[in-house]
């Protein structure tokens, strides 16, 4: 079996207090690397994080800022750098949603989607390039969805952010992947997990069953399927995939 080792590598993840980020981040941590838990406003819960990652034998740290705000993205890195000496990892997993039909979306709703998603996608990788491309080796990966692929009626703004992000990591990968640093995108379909809810949480049986039904893997992902893709996006086997989306969505838009 292929092991993924990351001994002696740092990584930041952002939005990484709880859901797919926590998950993300403890199995980077079981690889080997120094992780840097980036949290907006959930204190206890990314200190909790920090504190099971320790509790089995890992390193992390928490590293607050909203990653949206210019000065404190630039800041985020910043910390993460000078607390676990490097920056070789970055996975942009920070966002929320805003859904409602797009003749009833505010233009709040959709600034906020935008300013969140796609611009705390673009400040924290802007500050990690730099780095990376000093020391010459980084891996991004951007957590984007497969509405960003095929759309979804009601999250026309979240659909857009997403999409925005692969285009994103389509376009730095071709500046930076002389510099040994790989870009690439994940793009998770329904995904179940317990602490925050994930696309799932507030779905009726019966549209629990009509999504099943469009799935030929029959079932919900869950944040290890998503953090799996991201492990190896990270890992020396995939140092020639770089610019790629690897969806995670059970065959959902195959």
């Amino acid at each position: 079996m292929y092991a993924i080792d990351l001994s002696g590598q740092s990584a930041l993840v952002t939005g990484a207090s709880r859901g797919i980020g926590a998950v993300i981040a403890r199995r980077l941590a079981e690889a080997g690397a120094a992780v840097a838990i980036n949290y907006r406003s959930s204190g206890a819960e990314a200190e909790a994080v920090v504190d099971g990652i320790r509790n089995a034998g890992g390193q992390a740290i928490p590293v607050p800022g909203d990653v949206s705000d210019e000065h404190a993205a630039e800041a985020v890195v910043k910390g993460t750098v000078e607390q676990l000496g490097r920056l070789d990892i970055l996975v942009n997993n920070a966002g929320v949603n805003r859904d409602r039909l797009l003749m009833r979306m505010t233009t709040e709703d959709w600034d906020q989607v935008l300013t969140v998603n796609l611009r705390g996608t673009f400040l924290p990788t802007r500050h990690a390039v730099p780095l990376m491309v000093r020391q010459r080796y980084g891996r991004i990966v951007n957590i984007s969805s497969v509405v960003g692929l095929s759309g979804n009626p009601g999250q026309a703004n979240y659909a857009a952010s997403k999409a925005g992000q692969i285009g994103l990591a389509k376009a730095v990968a071709r500046e930076v992947a002389s510099r040994n640093i790989t870009v690439n995108s994940v793009a998770p379909g329904f995904i179940e997990f317990s602490d925050s809810g994930g696309m799932t949480a507030d779905l009726t049986d019966d549209q629990r069953g009509q999504i099943l039904s469009r799935i030929p893997a029959g079932r919900f992902g869950s944040a290890d399927d998503v953090a799996s893709a991201v492990l190896y996006l990270v890992s020396s086997g995939a140092s020639y995939m770089t610019g790629q989306t690897l969806t995670v969505d059970g065959g959902l838009i195959a």
